[in-house]
């Protein structure tokens, strides 16, 4: 396969995702400010932080108002990450291999892209908000539904599916530290003794789909450290970031010439392995956090230089 080819098809795994995570991220947020006790006042700049876009927002917006978070995270063109950008960049790279793209999903993508384009205003509205936001995640859904189950399993497929799984473990990630920590601190009484605390730990099950799972499976009562296990290191769970991993290692290990990309992913599931979530404060978990996203992008990288840059990966060889 060419490298141009490998890399159109896992930054499209990648943005589909991401069109559906932030989705998630804004349906949720919108809750949790209806749900939050009058005493707390919850804003909306968590989500920026979750999408590490600070520094592109200040550049266009003063204030982190809910419709500038808003419009900047569903339909703003300077946002490289929004729900419109995102689906624009999917469609293009499905656009230039579309002879790999089975024709069914390349009109799925084509038809949720439109829809994100032609409703972006109603969704910038609280009215018309939560059926844009429906419309993003149903459709991310069944467009990642029918690839899995019509597009053939060869080195394309395992590349799509990498970029999807890999962003989904990163956004977990982010959603655990910061939702963790944006209300109050471990050490605030009224966090612990009011309610703010189960409050918090549910939007962060809520915004990974994994509310009701959690209470069936693991625990009816909502506690920091069976969450904590459970969406890091659960081998069940789709977005869980163990899961996550070994679908990514799984594809890697189809490929070829793999040995760099897999020994980088392996280290981050070592890791995994091995961290105890019992007693965890939030500034330890903060400095793991921050540990495995780095190691994530190590991933990338070794992937990237030996699939997407054959030249740079060659070049090492040499040496």
């Amino acid at each position: 396969m060419l490298s141009r080819v490998a890399e159109e098809i896992y930054w499209a795994g990648r943005y589909i995702e991401r069109a559906e995570n932030t989705a998630r991220l804004i349906r949720v947020n919108s809750n949790l400010v209806l749900d939050a006790p009058t005493v707390v006042s919850l804003g909306w700049e968590p989500l920026i932080t979750i999408t590490g876009l600070e520094g592109s927002f200040a550049e266009h917006y003063k204030n982190p108002t809910e419709r500038n978070v808003v419009k900047f995270l569903i339909g703003d063109t300077h946002n490289p990450s929004s729900i419109l950008s995102s689906l624009a960049f999917a469609r293009e790279n499905f656009r230039t291999v579309r002879e790999i793209i089975p024709r069914t999903a390349w009109q799925s993508l084509n038809k949720l892209y439109l829809f994100a384009k032609e409703s972006v205003q109603a969704g910038l509205t609280q009215k018309g908000r939560d059926d844009y936001l429906e419309g993003i995640i149903s459709g991310s859904q069944q467009l990642n539904g029918l690839l899995a189950s019509v597009m053939y399993h060869d080195e394309a497929w395992h590349f799509l599916r990498i970029g999807k799984d890999l962003e989904r473990a990163e956004m977990t990630t982010r959603i655990i530290d910061v939702r963790s920590s944006d209300l109050l601190t471990d050490s605030d009484e009224l966090f612990n003794h009011s309610g703010l605390s189960s409050i918090e730990w549910i939007s962060v099950l809520k915004s990974l789909s994994a509310y009701a799972i959690y209470r069936r499976e693991i625990d009816v009562q909502v506690r920091r450290t069976p969450i904590l296990e459970f969406l890091f290191n659960n081998s069940r769970f789709p977005r869980a970031v163990s899961y996550c991993l070994d679908s990514v290692e799984e594809s890697v290990g189809t490929l070829a010439h793999n040995t760099k990309p897999l020994k980088a992913l392996r280290s981050v599931v070592r890791q995994l392995n091995t961290q105890k979530m019992e007693n965890m404060k939030q500034d330890v978990l903060h400095q793991y956090i921050d540990e495995l996203q780095i190691k994530l992008w190590k991933f990338h990288t070794a992937l990237a230089k030996q699939y997407f840059l054959p030249e740079v990966a060659l070049a090492e060889k040499a040496e």
